[in-house]
């Protein structure tokens, strides 16, 4: 028995050190591609040795070229500001529609709640299209509104707000309503206190939604003043060449910037997506 639970575990740790390499060593030779000069970046990978994770000729270039010739402050910026103002405004248009799922009765409830849950079911390529013409319409397109309002409202940030709201006690917010309290005071004093993992989980989501998106930003603007990260580092791509320093070095930062606000939140993360079963 014992030597049966020694194999197993045996199995379990190698099977996670494989996994782990699978994902960590490619990342690994990124980072390090990104201290190389061009010349050099694939100068190691064959034959395999550790000079292939290892810089021998350790220089800034790349990140310099970032910031100085490509103009990657004001691309950080824009991305900063598209995501972090997404985060801000749609937890709080998410809850308060889920709140509203959750906690009122209204005709046509159900299907209108059926509808949000086929929102984040359908590809978002099949509606590209339609809310291109529909943001060219409204005059937002190559603005910030246009980057930040489509993805304010999300299907999956509703539901798992709702699911959480459901589990929250009826008699509690209907005795708070009776003492004359409005349902803009329990919805602020009440309801979102009592909510924090689930609005950290929330706004973890729309953050990564946000900056990863590609397509959209592509769609929706022309100019380079209004040019995000992702959009940014397909210019890396040329007809000619390739500029794979700059590139790794510019997927070092995009990474890094999830990986710094995911570290100190994922406690927070878990609770909020363990504590949404689904529950009716």
């Amino acid at each position: 028995m014992m030597s049966t639970r020694k194999t197993g575990s045996a199995l379990y740790f190698i099977a996670h050190l494989v996994i782990a390499c699978l994902v960590l060593l490619p990342l690994l030779f990124a980072f390090a591609s990104s201290f190389r000069p061009l010349t050099e970046i694939f100068r190691y990978v064959s034959p395999f040795s550790w000079r292939t994770f290892i810089p021998t000729e350790l220089t800034f270039e790349a990140y310099t070229s970032l910031f100085a010739a490509r103009g990657f402050g004001r691309i950080f910026l824009n991305t900063f500001f598209v995501t972090f103002t997404t985060v801000i405004v749609g937890v709080v248009i998410n809850s308060m529609a889920a709140f509203a799922f959750a906690k009122f009765e209204f005709r046509g409830k159900q299907l209108l709640f059926l509808l949000v849950l086929v929102t984040f079911m359908i590809p978002f390529e099949v509606i590209a299209i339609p809310l291109y013409n529909l943001v060219d319409q409204l005059g937002w397109i190559d603005s910030y509104t246009g980057l930040i309002v489509p993805g304010l409202a999300n299907g999956l940030v509703i539901f798992l707000f709702r699911q959480f709201f459901m589990d929250l006690p009826t008699m509690l917010l209907e005795s708070a309503h009776v003492e004359g309290a409005s349902w803009t005071t329990i919805y602020t004093k009440i309801v979102m206190p009592l909510s924090k993992p689930v609005a950290i989980s929330a706004g973890l989501l729309l953050f990564l939604f946000q900056w990863e998106s590609f397509l959209w930003p592509v769609i929706a603007t022309r100019s380079k003043q209004y040019k995000v990260i992702q959009v940014a580092m397909s210019d890396f791509v040329t007809e000619h060449a390739t500029y794979w320093n700059e590139m790794f070095a510019a997927c070092t930062l995009v990474v890094l910037v999830p990986v710094l606000v995911l570290l100190p939140l994922q406690k927070y993360f878990v609770q909020g997506v363990t504590g949404t079963g689904i529950k009716e």
